[in-house]
């Protein structure tokens, strides 16, 4: 332990000494700046500058010591200003990092190379493109822009800000192109949903690092092409380069939304076997992947070891439990994420009203979305209306879930509409689901999907005349509803199934299967044209 510095002849040679190791603690950081200051050493720009830079950026500092000596320092150098700026572009506060950049040149000082990779960070941090041009002026006319990390930093606030084309320009005119201002390049056609143009760019690589293959998963991931997500991860590994936490992450969801239970498992044993830890990230990764795979054991297995969590990680439990129909327990997680201290966001509010409205939790659905302003402070969005009017709809209580559409503070959308479409279906409410269906005219809504729902308003209420003539509507209209679609996987390989759609080279042997299992179910009232229903309908 660091004794008091006063003690020594050389207490501040010895003290910065011990700052430029990191081996001192807060406490111990103050007592040195307590000597400098009364010594007068601290007006002497190095000794400043390793007082600050351990505030600053040391996991051990406080910034705002760091800005307050900072302040006070009548002799700053460039050093300091890039320290103060660099920490503030770490801490998430890119705000503040551009605010003393203009205090910083409107004091006279003359930034560098170094200056401008920070500043660029910070504009990526906001999506500021505007920022970002004016620095691009700056280092133009500085002359900094032949600097590669510079350059890159310029390509990257381009591309993320989705200018593609000065980007392009940039990296087109780039001497020493380098795996990072390609992985730029590759990330700002990705966030335009430009997958084939990333995937031109992606292969073109002369080398490729796990940011660059991570770079590429989560670009088809994002824009839902799963498969070809799980594919670069595989390739990835076969060209023996390790995935990084952001590989991982991106393809468990992919696998999550596959089903592929397999795949997730093995990511899951290579984690293990790699000793990565199990922070919110993966951890949220990990449940939300074993959730949708049907193991909603394993997913709470996870859930209860992770170490920290996060109300992403709280959300995803919560909506697994609610989709595998233990709405109950949902609404018990969510009391106990409160308890914790973890405040939910409008998405966990989605998930555990779907949970109520799954188990014909009413009352329990009601308070929560009660809560939402209440206790929380969340205005609920059309969504959450949604969730209520669903709630309410499937328990067959459709005056109220009615009532619902007709206060809300804004005009109901396709999924509110639907809401109460469907309870109009499964609660055989006809007059009320031809004045629904009106009102979804004119909203970009499935129309097709829409009217189905009316043809089975009309079926259940045995009126088979409107039924005909809403399918004869449709197909005057040329309506189609979206076919349903589901997965599965079997060995390890995915196999996708898609309602009318008959080309999967075993389909005759599954369809004698389900005549058979029709056939067992004829005593209990199901009949062959179900299997037409199941199977032939789109």
């Amino acid at each position: 332990m660091l004794v008091p510095v006063t003690r020594y002849v050389k207490a501040s040679r010895n003290a910065l000494s011990l700052l430029e190791k990191c081996l001192v603690s807060m406490d111990q950081t103050k007592q040195i700046q307590a000597h400098l200051i009364t010594s007068g050493t601290i007006v002497d720009p190095f000794a400043a500058g390793k007082i600050i830079e351990f505030c600053a950026t040391s996991s051990r500092g406080d910034l705002n010591n760091a800005y307050l000596v900072f302040r006070h320092n009548p002799h700053s150098t460039v050093f300091i200003w890039n320290t103060m700026i660099r920490a503030f572009v770490e801490k998430d506060r890119p705000l503040d990092a551009l605010s003393l950049y203009k205090d910083m040149r409107g004091r006279g000082f003359l930034p560098n190379n170094y200056t401008f990779s920070f500043l660029l960070k910070a504009c990526l941090g906001l999506s500021a493109l505007l920022d970002g041009q004016k620095l691009h002026a700056q280092i133009f006319r500085l002359g900094w822009e032949r600097y590669d990390f510079v350059l890159n930093g310029l390509i990257h606030t381009y591309a993320s800000c989705e200018c593609i084309s000065s980007a392009r320009k940039l990296f087109d005119t780039s001497m020493n192109k380098d795996v990072i201002s390609w992985t730029a390049m590759v990330n700002g056609y990705a966030k335009l949903g430009q997958a084939t143009e990333a995937r031109e760019l992606f292969d073109q690589m002369p080398e490729k690092n796990a940011v660059s293959w991570s770079t590429m998963l989560n670009c088809y991931a994002q824009l839902g092409l799963f498969k070809e997500a799980l594919e670069i991860f595989n390739e990835m590994l076969h060209q023996g380069v390790p995935p990084n936490l952001v590989g991982i992450v991106g393809a468990l969801s992919a696998c999550a939304s596959l089903g592929t239970l397999s795949q997730g498992r093995w990511i899951h044993a290579f984690v293990d076997r790699n000793k990565m830890e199990l922070d919110r990230v993966l951890g949220t990764a990990l449940v939300d992947m074993y959730s949708k795979c049907g193991c909603i054991e394993t997913a709470l297995q996870i859930f209860n070891t992770m170490p920290e969590k996060d109300v992403f990680s709280w959300t995803s439990m919560i909506s697994g439990l609610a989709h595998h129909g233990l709405g109950e327990s949902a609404v018990k997680l969510f009391a106990k994420m409160q308890e914790e201290g973890i405040r939910p966001n409008g998405i966990t509010f989605i998930c555990v009203l779907n949970a109520c409205s799954g188990m014909g939790l009413v009352e329990e659905g009601q308070n929560i979305f009660r809560s939402m302003k209440s206790l929380h402070g969340i205005e609920p969005g059309v969504e959450h209306y949604g969730c209520l009017v669903d709630l309410l709809g499937r328990a067959g209580r459709l005056e109220e879930s009615k009532n619902v559409v007709r206060e809300m503070p804004f005009a109901p959308d396709s999924y509110v509409l639907g809401a109460l479409l469907n309870a109009c279906r499964v609660h055989g409410e006809v007059n009320l689901g031809q004045t629904t269906l009106r009102s979804l005219v004119g909203l970009h809504v499935d129309q097709g999907g829409a009217c189905a729902l009316l043809s089975n308003i009309y079926a259940a209420a045995s009126r088979w005349e409107d039924v005909a003539k809403v399918r004869k509507d449709m197909g005057e209209k040329k309506m189609q509803k979206v076919p349903g679609c589901s997965l599965i996987e079997v060995d390890g390989v995915s196999f996708e199934f898609v309602a009318g759609h008959r080309s999967h080279f075993l389909m005759e042997e599954m369809m004698d299967v389900m005549h058979g299992m029709i056939k067992q179910l004829e005593p209990f009232g199901c009949n062959a044209d179900a299997l037409d229903c199941v199977v032939l309908t789109d």
